[in-house]
């Protein structure tokens, strides 16, 4: 007899709605390979094009074609800035991109920022704004200009929100600033350390200089969304390049204040997954509330003969995602009240 208690395997074609790619911390740069801050993991600055470039072949091949790819940050590596070399290589991972046939969400990460000011960001390619969903007659629901996030409709009822995790920073942002120094103020109150991006002896490590977090106005605007969100039944996805889940990250990779983003999202029954990058090991866990949060295997340190992204089925009582070389499959159901019908 037929079991049907299997939640369903990754080729489950029943009623798939759409998909979604996935890729984090491609971190190119025209440079032999080298090895992390600590030395002791080898990163693959020059192969990480060949991977993007791998990782594109295949979405545009699949049978379901992506309705998009979200990238997750980190896009160029900052040793570019050092070189002289951050507009080039950035064209040449922007001109990759370009063989994809479905649009791709930018995130905004810390080695953005070590190579280009937010003024420049704002005004460059890597600036996907303009992808956004409005909500008529909900104003609230529109983001502001000074912090870099939006929200957009991929398919009915399903809602994706790219929040700026650098909104509070000391990177990228003009030193006489007062954003600036808020920013610092923050950072020392909670790291002694000369070397700011060191966790060295600190009770909440995740107060370094290459994270950041979330002004109280973007979490505001964030919680108009899911209000909405709520209120119209949708389920919603988040994407952020830093995780806000310490039981799926290392401590040292968390936004300063990933609390206050938790308290938002747990506040609301919309969630149902949250993605992340930043890490390059990767990691997951399902939250008591039932959110999915899933960081990413990072581009950077994947080998040559491996690879590291994946594409996100979804379906109306779950998500799967289908995951390539060191990104792993998962099968995410959402909570019971959260099954959609169709």
């Amino acid at each position: 007899m037929a079991d049907n208690s299997n939640p369903g395997t990754l080729n489950d074609n029943s009623e798939r709605l759409f998909s979604f790619g996935v890729i984090a911390d491609i971190q190119y740069a025209d440079l032999e390979d080298g090895y992390n801050f600590q030395g002791s993991r080898r990163r693959y600055y020059r192969h990480s094009l060949l991977h993007l470039q791998g990782a594109i072949e295949d979405w545009n091949k699949e049978s379901s074609t992506p309705c998009c790819v979200l990238q997750l940050g980190d896009i160029i590596d900052g040793y570019n800035a050092q070189h002289k070399t951050s507009e080039k290589s950035l064209e040449l991972v922007m001109n990759t991109f370009k063989m994809l046939k479905v649009p791709v969400h930018h995130t905004w990460g810390n080695h953005e920022f070590y190579n280009f000011s937010r003024d420049y960001l704002t005004r460059s390619k890597l600036n996907t704004r303009f992808l956004e969903d409005r909500i008529v007659h909900h104003p609230e629901t529109i983001p502001s200009e000074n912090y870099y996030a939006y929200h957009f409709v991929p398919f009915p009822k399903f809602r994706f929100i790219l929040l700026d995790a650098y909104d509070l920073s000391v990177l990228g942002v003009d030193q006489s600033s007062p954003k600036y120094q808020q920013c610092m103020k923050i950072l020392r109150e909670h790291n002694p350390n000369t070397e700011l991006n060191s966790p060295q002896g600190l009770s909440e490590p995740q107060f370094v200089q290459f994270n950041g977090g979330f002004s109280q106005e973007q979490l505001n605007w964030l919680n108009e969304v899911l209000t909405f969100s709520d209120t119209n039944q949708e389920k919603v996805v988040i994407v952020s390049h830093l995780p806000i889940y310490p039981e799926a990250s290392d401590s040292v990779c968390l936004a300063w204040n990933y609390r206050d983003a938790l308290a938002v999202i747990w506040s609301h029954k919309c969630v149902v997954c949250f993605f992340a990058g930043h890490t390059h090991d990767g990691g997951y866990s399902e939250d008591p509330f039932g959110v999915h949060h899933v960081n990413l295997e990072g581009v950077i340190e994947t080998a040559p003969d491996s690879q590291a992204f994946g594409t996100v089925h979804v379906y109306p009582d779950k998500m799967m995602l289908k995951g390539r070389g060191r990104v792993p499959d998962r099968i995410m159901n959402y909570k019971k009240e959260k099954a959609l019908d169709f």
